[in-house]
């Protein structure tokens, strides 16, 4: 298996070269040549799997520079009972006939991000001891990959981590869980800006190839494929579990705000899984729902992304979404590359013919549906009421879409975000109680605190790295 650039760079590497590299070095993203493909045999095959071993069988299709003993060791130490509090691992929770969440928030830090930050913990310490080399990984987040990547990496060997994160723009709970970490090789970077602001910083570092390489910078943001690719696994996991035969269809609604969880979705429905609709939810910073309704797509400036009470989702720039693009556009790189680059920076925009658009759903299946504070207010109170069932803000703008584009006959699945407690202040003002936490955690934001505050700034950024390597 090899992979290419979204913007057509001419060299295809393996899996586990872009592992260690984020961004290509053209600054497109990476995906596989071609995505393999799954019949109804190989379903029937899969179906009853444990979740581990139904990782090692599709990680395995892309994977074929790890003897497969190595990478089934690897697999095995993560989706474990004792990392994920139960043995299916992503369970589902029914709310009604052909409606459950995807219960994905059963790891450390309490959000669908360990799904995949737990195995890439794990592949980038055995990769670097096989290559007998150090990664210093530079990642920004809006609440919950920071946290994932800080509990998957803290103590590895021949890893340090720095995390940028917005200012004040987390919840308490989001801070402190990363901020309270005390591990020499984690360094957290709170930015005086907004998400946006520090992806973009990423993004800059990761383009600059000479400090990147003099640096050994790497990335675990979704920008990285193999975090991407771990997420595909649990789609598979929740189709088997929600239908009884190997051609039953059914439809994912995902809160989106970086594109890489329902791109994850794409890539399963790509490979043959058989996925009706893939619906993005998004928050009141809505440029991916007007894409997904006019052909348009409009990044905002940080001084029009606004602050919300679903924080992970307060991005208005998708870094995944050209992955997406680059299958819709059947994967004219030059176009893309024009797209991204040229058309992005002179006119603030782009838009794809009306053509491409009807193709996004006729063949992609993909539609979409904005969410408010009321909105997920409301939906926290009907689920709770209707269902018995506590959730949290960013899994309620996934249920708010759902009901309104779920299709008679087909079950619907909601992509659950993170356990409540992370965001009990509108859970508290939805239903007046405070959302339980593990007891380990009570303490959690009295902890002392390990954070240093920048303004936005590449250059301040590199030289933080430079000091602290």
């Amino acid at each position: 298996m090899k992979y290419l650039s979204t913007r057509g760079d001419k060299a295809e590497r393996h899996f586990s070269d872009i592992l260690l590299e984020g961004l290509a070095p053209d600054g497109g993203l990476y995906l596989p040549i071609s995505y393999p493909q799954v019949d109804a045999a190989t379903l029937a095959r899969w179906r009853g799997l444990s979740y581990a071993d139904l990782a090692i069988e599709i990680l395995s299709l892309y994977i074929d520079d790890v003897p497969a003993a190595d990478l089934r060791a690897l697999v095995g130490r993560t989706y474990t009972e004792a990392v994920f509090g139960t043995p299916q691992i992503t369970p589902l929770k029914p709310l009604a006939p052909n409606l459950a969440l995807v219960a994905l928030s059963n790891g450390p830090t309490l959000a669908f991000k360990d799904m995949a930050m737990q195995l890439l913990g794990q592949l980038f310490e055995y990769e670097l001891k096989r290559r007998g080399e150090t990664l210093n990984i530079l990642g920004a987040t809006s609440g919950d990959t920071g946290s994932a990547a800080e509990y998957a990496m803290r103590g590895k060997a021949g890893i340090q981590v720095f995390m940028l994160s917005p200012h004040g723009r987390m919840s308490p709970f989001q801070q402190a869980q990363m901020f309270s970490l005390q591990e020499p090789n984690i360094h957290n970077l709170a930015l005086q800006g907004v998400f946006d602001d520090c992806q973009d910083i990423v993004k800059a570092v990761s383009n600059d190839l000479e400090f990147k390489r003099k640096y050994r910078i790497g990335t675990v943001n979704s920008i990285n494929w193999a975090r991407l690719l771990a997420q595909v696994v649990y789609y598979f996991a929740a189709y088997f579990q929600a239908t009884t035969s190997d051609t039953a269809r059914v439809s994912f609604t995902v809160p989106s705000g970086n594109f890489g969880n329902v791109c994850a979705g794409h890539v399963a429905r790509q490979m043959g899984l058989p996925i009706e609709q893939l619906v993005v939810a998004t928050n009141e910073n809505d440029v991916l729902d007007e894409f997904f309704r006019t052909g348009v797509y409009r990044p905002r400036g940080a001084e029009r992304t606004l602050e919300t009470s679903s924080p992970s989702m307060d991005i208005s720039k998708a870094s995944n979404f050209e992955r997406f693009v680059f299958d819709l556009l059947d994967r004219d790189a030059a176009r893309v590359k024009r797209l991204f680059g040229e058309e992005l920076a002179s006119k603030g925009f782009f838009e794809i013919t009306p053509e491409e658009r009807a193709r996004m759903s006729e063949r992609y299946g993909f539609v979409s549906g904005r969410s408010t504070h009321e909105d997920r207010v409301k939906t926290i109170q009907l689920c709770h009421q209707r269902y018995g069932v506590v959730i949290d803000t960013h899994t309620a703008d996934g249920l708010k879409v759902a009901l309104e584009t779920r299709r008679e006959g087909v079950p619907m699945l909601v992509l659950e975000t993170a356990l409540p407690a992370k965001f009990a202040a509108t859970i508290e003002e939805a239903l007046g109680i405070v959302p339980p936490r593990p007891a380990a955690l009570a303490d959690l934001e009295d902890r002392p605190k390990r954070v240093t505050v920048l303004p936005v700034s590449v250059d301040l950024v590199k030289q933080f790295l430079v000091d602290h390597v």
